[in-house]
């Protein structure tokens, strides 16, 4: 072997030893298993749209993406699960906004009420340059890679004492908020006692009489069989609530930019499947809750949309005056 061989040799074997290294981690983050939270079980409207996105992700990564759905709040509450993608501790998850507002001020606008006033005033709005730019926001306020804008739907009320057919009717019902000033100040101008209280809490509270009433979607309602602890169902369509689909900002910047595409495409696809299950679902529900033995009230809601104005006019500095005039007038 002569001089130039023996110089040549030891780098290449070198140069080998750090590609086959190189190789061997490549192919070990090649393959990922996405932790996925959820506060709802398979069947419900997310967890139809989450396995929709597994499905998606796992074809367009010819099977190297794949994820593991965690239901029924399995990772913890909502807030937590926001904290914990932003920290790390959780890959990925899809929750209620309501939460959100402690975090950035302008996710108060999804716990304003009667902004939105059906499901394509809110995705047109949510799908605009203005879901962008509050995507942003969380990506800087909660370290937070918005996917895609999910939905939980409209919100309506249900309780165990009356009807309400008018906002007097809520006078001195008890009534259980998500964990958001402004949910409470609508609550309590609509005329009932409003405390905020963490999701998993909710359904004892109303079992055990603590509360009496709370408000979700039909389906959410459904889906946690509200219907054995609530006697009254009023479709006061009051909030619309959207559930996005988000992982941790530091896990999604992890991924090569090839595999970022494809979480977002398949993220995409998912979207319109979970808002077409969320509306077919709240349609179903309706007539089965129903059926289940809740009474069903159709409020004129003028006078609802009336009582809470001045939570509005409060909230709007706050939120930002320009996004809740942009909300409430979106051309659709």
């Amino acid at each position: 072997m002569n001089r130039l061989q023996t110089r040549i040799f030891p780098l290449i074997s070198l140069a080998g030893a750090v590609a086959l290294a190189a190789s061997t981690t490549a192919f070990a983050q090649a393959e990922r298993v996405i932790n996925v939270s959820l506060p709802l079980g398979p069947e419900s409207q997310q967890g139809i749209g989450i396995l929709k996105f597994g499905e998606e992700l796992e074809r367009l990564s010819d099977g190297r993406l794949t994820i593991e759905p965690h239901y029924d709040n399995a990772l913890g509450a909502e807030r937590e699960v926001v904290e914990g993608m932003g920290f790390g501790m959780i890959d990925a998850g899809i929750t209620s906004t309501g939460p959100m507002g402690g975090f950035v001020d302008e996710f108060m606008l999804f716990d304003l009420p009667y902004v939105f006033e059906n499901h394509e005033h809110a995705y047109a709005f949510m799908d605009s340059e203005h879901g962008e730019y509050l995507a942003q926001l969380a990506e800087e306020g909660m370290n937070v890679k918005f996917l895609s804008w999910m939905e939980n739907g409209f919100r309506h009320n249900t309780n165990s004492v009356r009807p309400i057919e008018h906002p007097s009717d809520l006078e001195g019902i008890n009534h259980r908020t998500q964990e958001s000033r402004v949910q409470v100040d609508t609550w309590e101008a609509l005329g009932a006692n409003a405390t905020p209280m963490a999701w998993t809490e909710v359904y004892t509270a109303l079992q055990q009489g603590v509360m009496d009433s709370q408000e979700n979607p039909l389906a959410t309602i459904y889906d946690v069989n509200f219907y054995e602890v609530q006697d009254y169902l009023n479709m006061t369509q009051h909030v619309y609530s959207p559930a996005p689909l988000m992982m941790g900002l530091d896990l999604f910047n992890s991924f090569s930019e090839e595999d970022q595409e494809i979480i977002m495409e398949a993220a995409q696809i998912a979207l319109s499947v979970q808002r077409e299950a969320s509306q077919e679902l709240e349609q179903r529900y309706l007539g089965e809750l129903e059926e289940l033995g809740m009474t069903v009230t159709h409020p004129d809601l003028a006078p609802f949309r009336e009582a809470v104005r001045p939570v509005i006019v409060e909230w709007a500095p706050t939120v930002g005056e320009d996004l809740v005039d942009a909300a409430i007038n979106f051309e659709y």
